[in-house]
């Protein structure tokens, strides 16, 4: 693997609060992103004491070559219990807001539509005062199962873009860009009052122009918040990197982001799609949505 630069390095985290993080999701047998996919933010959010929840998993039946989340273990049986220690890990840990995604499961008729449903149902009971952001798999485009997770009212709807569309066949072959638009664009118009979300990571081999279209793109679908990264190649057997952006043209892409309209641009070599995630609560009092008595499903 091509050696990484010198702003791709990560500060050494404090063992000590990353261990209790680790000791709570061990004793509650829960997966989470950050370990799975090799996250390098691992320590300073683990230090935060931050984690983004991986449910239904650890095994994927996608097998993306730019991630580092298995997909050669069989998938199993959803856990019922699965959302009440999720749950009580956000009461132990103290989340202000927390962040559940999944891995993809194509092998369930909803995609897992409703083991969302439960778990954001059970962080709600042990902790009203928590936000919840779902980041959720493309569902192969089952719409009514769309709905069903926004009828829970997650705060924040987030679905990942990943790349350009000239890159999809080759980084998401079993992704569709304009399905990614499309559910996007239903959220909003399902659940006005959410604020929606996507993320890119650069380094593939895309253009300026291309990642500026891609964000145009978002905004016409109204999506609110945009983060942007570096990918990093996990293993000798994923996608090569193609090149490291330097971190100017980063703050270049996130100027250009607020200036098309995105209420919220995460955009760094480090950035992940949840990096950083508790700042969507200072976007919500600065940009306050409010669900009428009227607007229902």
């Amino acid at each position: 693997m091509t050696v990484k630069p010198d702003w791709l390095r990560v500060k050494a985290p404090q063992w000590e609060r990353v261990g209790n993080v680790k000791e709570i999701l061990r004793d509650l047998a829960l997966n989470t992103v950050c370990e799975e996919a090799s996250c390098p933010n691992i320590g300073e959010c683990f230090q935060a004491g931050t984690a983004t929840f991986l449910i239904m998993g650890p095994a994927c039946t996608r097998a993306c070559p730019y991630c580092d989340i298995d997909f050669e273990k069989k998938p199993q049986a959803l856990d019922p219990t699965e959302p009440t220690r999720l749950a009580e890990a956000v009461r132990r840990m103290k989340l202000n807001h927390v962040v559940i995604t999944s891995v993809n499961r194509d092998d369930l008729p909803d995609g897992g539509a409703l083991q969302f449903v439960r778990c954001i149902e059970e962080v709600r009971t042990v902790s009203p005062q928590t936000t919840i952001e779902v980041l959720i798999p493309d569902l192969c485009g089952n719409w009514e199962a769309l709905k069903i997770i926004l009828q829970a009212s997650p705060e924040v709807l987030n679905h990942n873009t990943e790349t350009i569309p000239r890159l999809y066949r080759r980084v998401r072959p079993q992704g569709n860009y304009d399905r990614t638009l499309e559910l996007l664009q239903r959220s909003r118009q399902i659940a006005p009052w959410l604020y929606t979300k996507s993320g890119i990571m650069v380094g593939l081999g895309e253009t300026d122009s291309e990642i500026r279209q891609v964000m145009q793109d978002l905004r016409v679908v109204d999506c609110d918040i945009l983060t942007i990264g570096q990918y990093l190649q996990p293993s000798q057997k994923h996608l090569q990197v193609n090149d490291f952006v330097r971190p100017e043209q980063f703050a270049a892409w996130q100027a250009y982001g607020e200036e098309i309209g995105f209420l919220q641009v995460v955009s760094s070599p480090l950035t992940r799609s949840s990096y950083h995630a508790e700042q969507v609560r200072q976007l919500m009092e600065h940009h306050p949505r409010k669900k009428l008595l009227s607007q229902e499903f």
